[in-house]
């Protein structure tokens, strides 16, 4: 993300979701697609926002007033004024009748949001007060302050009815549990307290984060603690016996804060370094860390029961994946230099590349060794694939050739010649009878692989052809250039381009059934369309690098894709398409460093994010594409699975000054 995020927030249904930013801006998504429906804008920053009971308002603070916005219009209804220094805080009473707010001022005040005026005035602590919060029934008020205390307030009297104050250091997170019984404090001496409300009590001191503590949440039972703090890591605590059940890593500064999704385990967290995640918190199975490659991954593939992943790198090795545990089984070492592509035959346990010195390998998957090395080409081996049968293999060459190879015995059976540049993609028909090549010449070539015979030229991309796949059926093919492609096989005739893409497609794939296409691109996403009308459906964004490899993995269950980025990183996505909608969801993760799963929850997950209102309205893009995208809307933002996208105001790579930290590390 480009923009600091300091809060976030579900609405009560669950179905939008909102960030308050450093830049001042709030932005509501949509939670259906991760499409932003509003910004509203008004404060110089947001410290803080938050949905009324029923959803219908949000009241957010910053500078030094608190703001009420109509949430369907977006229409700021009240601005409210009085405190002398910034607010920090804010939050809607249970009831939705009345509004509490912290400030630098040390003052904490009531609201009246029908009205807007100030009915009381909370006097007590001798700093600023960074947080403060409702008790589940509103006759209560919790806050936390840089005096070092925690205060319980009575809503109706006024008066504070406990000081808790054995942290070291300034407060700057507080939570009720969902009982109202016990009272979380987060703090800058490292430690979360937890504080029995009744007899003023604490119940257990957390340990575990390495700085500062910003932001404590409850989940909605009350058996799980939730925080962040300064050393980049959410936590999740068990509230019964006081130990660390997870941690959470893939920010890389200081987290501020945590909200809890109303429709499941997932949990939204925002931080210093400009990235809204989503994480998932279904937790159980075992835990497995994974290491990945060390460069640039250039292509993936699956096999063809689903069992395995193979992903090619820069860093000259193959390595093959577990696909439902993210282990990486086999690392194959042996090309001197870059391995472009990888493919698995229909059976067996074979795996051929294709390599930099223009050489092809094959491999023995039991043994990981190399067990013939086919050469003939005169350049870069880009690209390679097995017919259906499994008796041959492709070969797509920067010699401007295609050659066909005996998969059992290596020889070299024919070549493919007619293009007048590089050839970057070859693809088998389902039957095996035709081969479709893709050139750097802007041109697609099919070809009959009894005679080997060019049978058809189809024109129409303005730039280099990177990859062709047939469809399930074989009546169409799907080319990656400048846009996406679909094509008729009998005709030759392009039916379909997909725009929406603003930088080259490298990698196009076929869902198993036909009915989707799924798009990598050098503009760091994955777009998910629909093959029939070319609508966009879905989008995966804020790769750390262009998307070189999109492979669907058979499974009948389900839809998996994996995808194999620039940065290193390979990933298992769930596509789900229910009820006229397109989600993603994101399984696991190998990257260049590490990565830990534990079942179903994803820590360091790069996330979900999706596609600009313009493109995903969109139908069939025939004719001219469309515009670029703005400036703002080519920044992404990391939520995965999910979410935003925020334009960037400047870049801040050190740590704050004490004067900056103080405001920006009080969320």
């Amino acid at each position: 993300m480009d923009s600091v995020v300091y809060s976030c927030a579900y609405s009560p249904d669950g179905k939008m979701f909102m960030v308050g930013l450093s830049n001042g801006e709030i932005r509501v998504y949509s939670t259906s697609n991760w499409e932003i429906t509003q910004t509203l804008k008004g404060h110089e920053t947001v410290s803080r926002v938050v949905y009324s009971p029923d959803g219908k308002l949000i009241v957010s603070s910053g500078d030094r007033t608190i703001r009420l916005w109509v949430t369907e219009s977006g229409v700021c209804q009240h601005i409210f004024t009085g405190h002398t220094d910034e607010v920090r805080c804010v939050a809607y009473s249970p009831c939705g009748a009345q509004i509490v707010s912290a400030s630098n001022d040390k003052s904490i005040r009531l609201w009246n949001p029908a009205i807007g005026n100030c009915s009381q005035i909370l006097s007590g602590h001798e700093g600023a007060v960074s947080r403060t919060i409702y008790s589940p029934k509103g006759a209560q008020i919790a806050s936390g302050s840089s005096d070092l205390t925690v205060r319980l307030w009575n809503v109706g009297t006024g008066e504070c009815t406990h000081i808790f104050d054995d942290h070291s250091d300034e407060i700057w997170g507080i939570a009720f549990s969902p009982h109202g019984d016990q009272v979380a404090s987060a703090s800058c001496d490292k430690t979360i307290r937890l504080w029995d409300v009744e007899s003023g009590n604490c119940r257990h001191i957390l340990q575990g984060h390495s700085d500062k503590v910003f932001e404590v949440l409850y989940s909605p039972e009350g058996d799980q603690l939730f925080s962040g703090g300064r050393d980049g890591t959410v936590r999740v605590w068990d509230v019964q016996s006081g130990s660390c059940r997870h941690t959470l890593t893939g920010h890389t500064h200081s987290v501020y804060c945590i909200a809890y999704s109303p429709k499941g385990d997932v949990i939204a967290s925002g931080s210093f370094d400009r990235t809204a995640r989503l994480w998932d918190v279904s937790f159980g199975g075992s835990r497995h860390i994974s290491s990945g490659h060390n460069k640039e991954i250039t292509n993936v593939n699956c096999s063809p029961n689903g069992d395995l992943i193979a992903s090619s790198s820069v860093d000259t090795t193959i390595r093959v994946w577990d696909v439902d545990t993210g282990a990486c089984l086999r690392t194959l070492s042996g090309h001197g230099n870059t391995v472009f592509t990888v493919a698995f035959p229909p059976q067996g346990n074979q795996l051929v590349s294709g390599c930099y010195d223009s050489s092809l390998r094959l491999w023995d998957l039991k043994t990981g060794t190399c067990q013939r090395i086919l050469t003939g080409h005169t350049s870069v081996a880009y690209d390679i694939v097995y017919s259906p049968q499994g008796d041959q293999i492709a070969s797509a060459s920067l010699d401007k050739t295609a050659r066909l190879w005996n998969a059992t015995t290596g020889e070299h059976q024919g070549t493919l010649k007619g293009h007048t540049n590089g050839v970057m993609s070859v693809a088998y028909s389902p039957d095996g009878k035709l081969i479709a090549t893709g050139s750097h010449d802007l041109t697609m070539r099919l070809w009959n692989v009894g005679t080997m015979d060019c049978v058809k030229v189809l024109t129409g991309h303005r730039n280099s052809v990177r990859d062709v796949v047939f469809s399930p059926r074989g009546d169409e093919i799907a080319s990656a250039s400048g846009h996406c492609m679909i094509w008729s096989v009998v005709t030759g005739e392009r039916r379909l381009m997909l725009t929406g893409h603003n930088s080259e497609v490298v990698r196009v794939a076929y869902s198993p059934k036909g009915d989707l296409l799924a798009s990598g691109s050098f503009d760091r996403t994955v777009r998910f369309w629909d093959v029939a009308s070319g609508q966009c459906r879905a989008v995966i964004q804020n790769f750390q690098g262009g998307v070189f490899g999109a492979k669907w993995i058979p499974s009948a269950e389900a839809n998996y894709l994996v995808t194999g980025c620039q940065d290193g990183s390979v990933l298992k996505w769930q596509v789900i398409d229910e009820e006229g909608q397109c989600h993603v969801r994101l399984c696991w993760g190998a990257t260049n460093g590490s990565l830990t799963v534990t079942g179903t929850s994803i820590q360091g997950v790069r996330g979900l994010s999706s596609l600009n209102k313009q493109l995903l309205n969109q139908r069939s893009a025939e004719g001219e594409p469309v515009n670029r995208l703005c400036e703002s809307s080519k920044k992404l933002i990391t939520m995965g699975s999910v979410v935003s996208q925020l334009r960037q105001l400047s870049e801040r790579t050190d740590e704050p000054s004490q004067q900056q930290a103080e405001q920006q590390d009080k969320l």
